[in-house]
């Protein structure tokens, strides 16, 4: 792809016929992500993955980004559909990947607006994500897309030796 031409780029709805070629990009971004601390495994989850992005392909969730005829990348999105009431609808961002030869030539940011307005389309107020703390690049591009942290996650690892944070001392007992 040419950095200077994108008018062989489109962004659209993915066809069933989208589903496996998209199935094994996702494995491609779950390997990228195990740079980052993820724990997801790639290969071992790929069926499960192309199940859930078969629904969400035909829940009108899921784009693909094309160079020609060729996919470049995909997101896969919802709204959220959960018990609790909250102030706002929120559309949740579940996965977005552009090919590594695809990349710095605006596909990225062509699918992330592209999933913005339809998200607002379908009454979604607010856009959240994920992203691996590690993973910078990523990070940067969200937050020059106007992004904000608004959540923390952390985590322990349980195989460390926790006795030596233990609050409650034997001495106490």
């Amino acid at each position: 792809m040419d950095p200077n031409d994108n008018s062989r780029l489109t962004i659209e709805r993915a066809t069933a016929d989208d589903v496996e070629t998209v199935a094994d990009l996702w494995v491609r971004l779950a390997r990228d992500q195990r740079r980052h601390d993820s724990y997801v495994r790639a290969d071992a989850n790929r069926e499960t993955m192309r199940d859930t992005l078969a629904a969400h392909q035909v829940n009108d969730g899921l784009l693909v980004a094309r160079d020609g005829g060729t996919v470049v990348g995909f997101a896969s999105f919802s709204v959220e559909r959960g018990s609790l009431q909250l102030d706002a609808t929120r559309g949740v961002l579940s996965n977005i990947y552009v090919v590594p030869a695809a990349r710095e030539q605006g596909v990225g940011t062509a699918l992330l607006e592209a999933v913005e307005d339809e998200l607002a389309s379908q009454g979604a107020e607010v856009v959240v994500l994920e992203v691996m703390a590690h993973n910078e690049a990523a990070r940067r591009f969200y937050e020059r897309k106007g992004y904000e942290t608004y959540r923390v996650a952390m985590e322990r690892d349980l195989g460390d030796d926790r006795s030596e944070n233990d609050t409650h001392s034997k001495e106490d007992g």
